[in-house]
C-alpha cells in the first residue's frame, strides 16, 4: 500500500512539473536596441571574408580576414535605413548567411532565415576538368566552359543535390580555359590553362 501511495505521488508531481513548463513562455525575443550589435564567428581562417548587404545585394560593408582566430566586431547600425540586410561569412567552400530585419532603431535577427550555401569545387588536372557542388536546396546550376574566349560547352543542371562532372578536354587545343558556373544567385569564376 505504502509503494502505491509513493507510486501516485511520484506520479502526481511529475505531471504537476510537466504542466508548470508547458505552461512557461519559452518564445526567446530576438530584438535588440539597433544602436550596437556584435557580431562574432570563431575558428575563421586568413583570406575569408564577412560582408553585410542591402536587401538590393549591394555591399555596404566587407572585410577579409588578416589572420585566424575568433573574429568580434561590434557594429553601428543607426544610419542604416529600414530593411532586410544580409550576413555573410564566406569561407573557403561554403557562405553562412544571416538576415537581420531593421525597422525603427530596431533589428531582428531572423533565424529562421539562416542558411549554408556551399560553393562549386572546381579543379583542373591536366586535361581533366573537374567540378563538384553540394546543392541540398536544388538550385539549378548552369556551367559554361569557355575557350580562348569562345564558348564550347553549356549545361543546365536541375534537381540534383549532388553534381560530380569531369570534362575531357582537347589535348591537342591547348591555352586558356575558363568556367563559368551559375547557381543560388551567384556566379563562379575559374580561369585555367592546359
Amino acid at each position: 500500500m505504502r509503494t502505491t501511495m509513493k507510486t501516485i505521488l511520484l506520479v502526481t508531481l511529475m505531471f504537476g512539473t510537466l504542466i508548470s513548463y508547458a505552461n512557461e513562455n519559452t518564445n526567446t525575443t530576438n530584438t535588440v536596441d539597433v544602436k550596437r550589435v556584435k557580431v562574432e564567428y570563431k575558428n575563421v581562417k586568413k583570406g575569408q571574408a564577412f560582408i553585410i548587404k542591402d536587401e538590393n545585394g549591394i555591399i555596404i560593408f566587407k572585410q577579409k580576414f588578416q589572420s585566424s582566430g575568433t573574429y568580434s566586431k561590434t557594429f553601428d547600425l543607426t544610419n542604416l535605413e529600414d530593411g532586410i540586410y544580409t550576413t555573410e561569412l564566406e569561407k573557403d567552400f561554403e557562405y553562412i548567411i544571416k538576415k537581420i530585419d531593421v525597422k525603427n532603431g530596431f533589428v531582428t535577427f531572423l533565424k529562421e532565415e539562416t542558411k549554408k550555401v556551399f560553393k562549386p569545387v572546381i579543379r583542373s588536372k591536366g586535361d581533366l576538368l573537374l567540378i563538384s557542388k553540394i546543392a541540398f536546396n536544388n538550385q539549378p546550376l548552369k556551367i559554361d566552359l569557355y575557350y580562348k574566349g569562345d564558348i564550347i560547352h553549356s549545361e543546365k543542371l536541375e534537381g540534383k543535390n549532388l553534381v560530380n562532372r569531369v570534362y575531357k578536354l582537347s589535348e591537342t587545343e591547348k591555352g586558356n580555359y575558363k568556367v563559368v558556373i551559375n547557381t543560388d544567385n551567384r556566379t563562379y569564376v575559374k580561369s585555367f590553362n592546359i
